[in-house]
């Protein structure tokens, strides 16, 4: 039986576990879920997770929400991506968490605010506020890597799965790779790895679906 992940291509949380998925080599297929059609408000989607979100693994009995929590799973079911050593492993859930907090969630509000709201409604000093506040986290990130392949040791960990999720996205939020020539590097040694898939051909859903 073949893993579910409940998902839609233009979710970088989504994307953080099917990248894993994908790159485990575990048997795995996308559910699509409809976002932009309400489907996560539906008391249908809330028995699955209550906290009405996307994305959510089904694995037999297990069900898990929050990327995180599946990247670990994954790694606990194939011991990839977790770290080489203990000391690895709390540096991969270092960076983890910061890009729950700093990065990835910050990303994904001005992505949407910038893209996929009418344009009459777009909050022009959040928007700003808000990509004033990413450079700190790009700049953190473009220094870390300096000299670096990966985020953590010698490979690709959840770290780096994480932290590249929304940076691969094609919409204009603020982000340009040419300004970050670390991150840039860094997200050309991701999309090197084999098996590698942009989000939109990993998983359904595309803003051109609904153009």
């Amino acid at each position: 039986m073949s893993i579910k992940l409940y998902c839609m291509g233009e979710s970088g949380n989504a994307y953080k576990a099917a990248l894993a998925l994908e790159l485990s080599g575990l048997e795995w297929e996308p559910v699509f879920v409809d976002f932009f059609g309400g489907e996560t408000r539906r008391e249908e989607f809330r028995e699955i997770n209550v906290m009405g979100e996307v994305p959510v693994m089904v694995d037999g009995d297990v069900t898990l929400t929050q990327s995180g929590v599946m990247q670990m799973y994954i790694t606990e079911k194939t011991g990839k991506f977790g770290g080489a050593t203990p000391e690895e492993a709390r540096e991969v859930m270092r960076w983890v968490f910061w890009d729950n907090h700093k990065l990835s969630s910050q990303v994904g509000m001005t992505r949407f605010l910038v893209n996929f709201l009418p344009e009459e409604k777009r909050p022009a000093e959040v928007i700003g506020f808000m990509q004033d506040r990413l450079k700190a986290a790009y700049t953190a990130l473009d220094v870390h890597l300096t000299d670096r392949d990966w985020i953590v040791g010698n490979g690709i960990t959840n770290a780096d799965m994480s932290c590249c999720a929304y940076l691969f996205y094609p919409e204009p939020f603020g982000f340009d790779r040419k300004g970050w020539p670390n991150i840039d590097r860094w997200l050309s040694h991701i999309a090197a790895q084999p098996g590698w898939k942009h989000p939109y051909d990993l998983m359904p859903g595309n803003p051109s679906d609904r153009a």
